[in-house]
């Protein structure tokens, strides 16, 4: 599904070349729900920006089901994201004047999607995370949780291949984190591809396996069993 050889990514800052990525090579299996992990500053945002075709490496090859897709351009691009990738993000990002079933419609807005079959196909995704109840409730008028399953159901309403998660539970207690699993976890056992990006190892132990950066490199994978090796590393890289 997804494969990566060689990507490195470097970025110009005041003159200077910040090396954020260095040399990745990783496959991920269809299917397969895979954690990242990582201090600061260790490449994390890179790889899920490069991951979800929102930049480009500087050298290296993504294959994405099948194709390259590091050199494509940016209409090619636009059809990746919107067809074959989803998005979910700590903060939401969703329209505040809008309501929970208007914010799931918009990416069948973008995509030109009859109005009938939008209001259907958002209602249904709503339905799948447990919000039907919901769906005329503003983004101000449901809790944090509430909120971040909205956006799953935006994420998934057009039929992604992948799922890229960045810090999905970071604002959230953790009843509402918990349930944010729940769904992620119904959709990867559905066939569909789960990248999560986290700090937490609660939430990374509830994935596959464990894939962790520093400085830019693959520094470890382990089992999501083992999660305790990733975090032994990066307690010795704080000392």
């Amino acid at each position: 599904m997804i494969r990566l050889e060689g990507i490195s990514r470097t970025f110009d800052v005041g003159g200077r070349p910040v090396r954020a990525l260095q040399d990745v090579t990783e496959t991920i299996a269809a299917g397969e729900h895979v954690a990242v992990m990582g201090p600061s500053g260790s490449g994390k945002s890179t790889l899920l920006n490069i991951l979800g075709c929102l930049d480009r490496p500087s050298a290296g090859s993504y294959t994405l089901d099948g194709r390259e897709v590091a050199q494509q351009g940016d209409g090619e691009l636009t059809l990746v994201r919107r067809n074959l990738i989803g998005f979910v993000f700590q903060f939401f990002h969703l329209v505040p004047r809008l309501t929970a079933q208007e914010n799931v419609e918009l990416p069948m807005v973008f995509a030109g999607v009859p109005p009938r079959e939008r209001r259907d196909r958002a209602a249904a995704a709503l339905a799948s995370v447990g919000l039907e109840d919901r769906a005329t409730h503003r983004p101000d008028q449901l809790s944090g949780g509430e909120r971040q399953r909205v956006a799953l159901a935006r994420a998934t309403v057009m039929g992604p291949r992948v799922l890229l998660a960045d810090e999905p539970t970071g604002n959230l207690d953790s009843a509402s984190g918990r349930q944010v699993l729940d769904v992620l976890e119904r959709l990867n056992a559905s066939g569909l591809t789960l990248v999560v990006v986290t700090h937490d190892f609660k939430v990374a132990r509830r994935s596959g396996r464990v894939v962790m950066l520093l400085d830019g490199r693959i520094a470890k994978r382990v089992a999501a069993s083992h999660v305790q090796e990733i975090a032994d590393v990066l307690a010795g890289e704080a000392r």
